[in-house]
């Protein structure tokens, strides 16, 4: 396990790199180090769960293929209010399995080999998106709208009549961005923005699919009644009253 934190310099976040290849890990260890990140690296998920029982992490970059378990199954296992952000790395570089990932709950994907200037560019988005999530939930653990109550801490939405809905990783950023931009016009982009990252084109498609179940499971749960707008060459409206609990 290596580290790396840039001398006299405070670090802005602490990174955990998992990924089996040491010439990678030292390339983002280094650049990452650079730009003042405390970064530790992991060769594998076993190595990885050593290194988070010993430290808390704000962002992990974790790669698909590692040897014993898979990036996929670390990031199934690791999804949940509690869990960090995740950046995937992965030599697939199919829609896909972008898609896989994204559904899992990854908060970004990139495909190897990945400029490092890249991954700083996103490493910086997602942990922006990650503190202004945490700053709406300090202010508000939950919210309630049109007789529906969703958990932002414990990522539970209930339904009017009190049945909880089992809510994908991707489903759940969608309806938290969704309430937060409540009966505002959300395009595409904005959206992929503020669930997923900057890579819109690579993912419209995603978007369109997480939309269109998360839309089905508000519809089912309310007895038809359509919550999500699709507004004609522009995107997307949440159109109930939001009220922060």
């Amino acid at each position: 396990m290596k580290e790396m934190i840039v001398q006299n310099q405070a670090p802005s976040a602490r990174i955990l790199m998992v990924d089996d290849d040491p010439g990678i890990c030292d390339v983002v260890l280094e650049f990452l180090g650079q730009h003042g990140y405390a970064v530790r690296t992991a060769g594998s998920a076993r190595d990885m769960d050593v290194a988070l029982s010993l430290e808390t992490v704000d962002l992990i970059i974790l790669d698909v293929m590692l040897p014993g378990e898979d990036g996929l199954a670390v990031c199934r296992r690791l999804s949940g209010a509690d869990a960090p952000p995740i950046i995937m790395l992965s030599a697939m570089a199919e829609d896909t399995d972008r898609i896989v990932g994204l559904e899992l709950g990854a908060d970004d994907y990139l495909p190897k080999p990945c400029n490092p200037r890249e991954l700083l560019a996103r490493v910086r988005a997602v942990l922006r998106r990650a503190e202004l999530r945490g700053a709406y939930q300090v202010a508000g653990t939950g919210c309630e709208f049109a007789g529906w109550r969703l958990d932002l801490v414990r990522r539970e939405l209930q339904t009017p009549g009190g049945i909880m809905v089992h809510l994908s990783g991707g489903e759940f950023s969608l309806l938290r961005a969704f309430v937060e931009h409540a009966q505002r016009v959300l395009t595409r982009d904005q959206l992929l923005d503020m669930a997923r990252g900057p890579d819109s084109d690579a993912f419209d498609r995603a978007i369109d699919v997480q939309i269109s179940r998360l839309r089905r499971k508000l519809e089912e749960g309310a007895k038809g009644q359509n919550l999500i707008r699709t507004i004609r060459n522009e995107g997307y409206m949440f159109i109930a009253k939001v009220r922060k609990l």
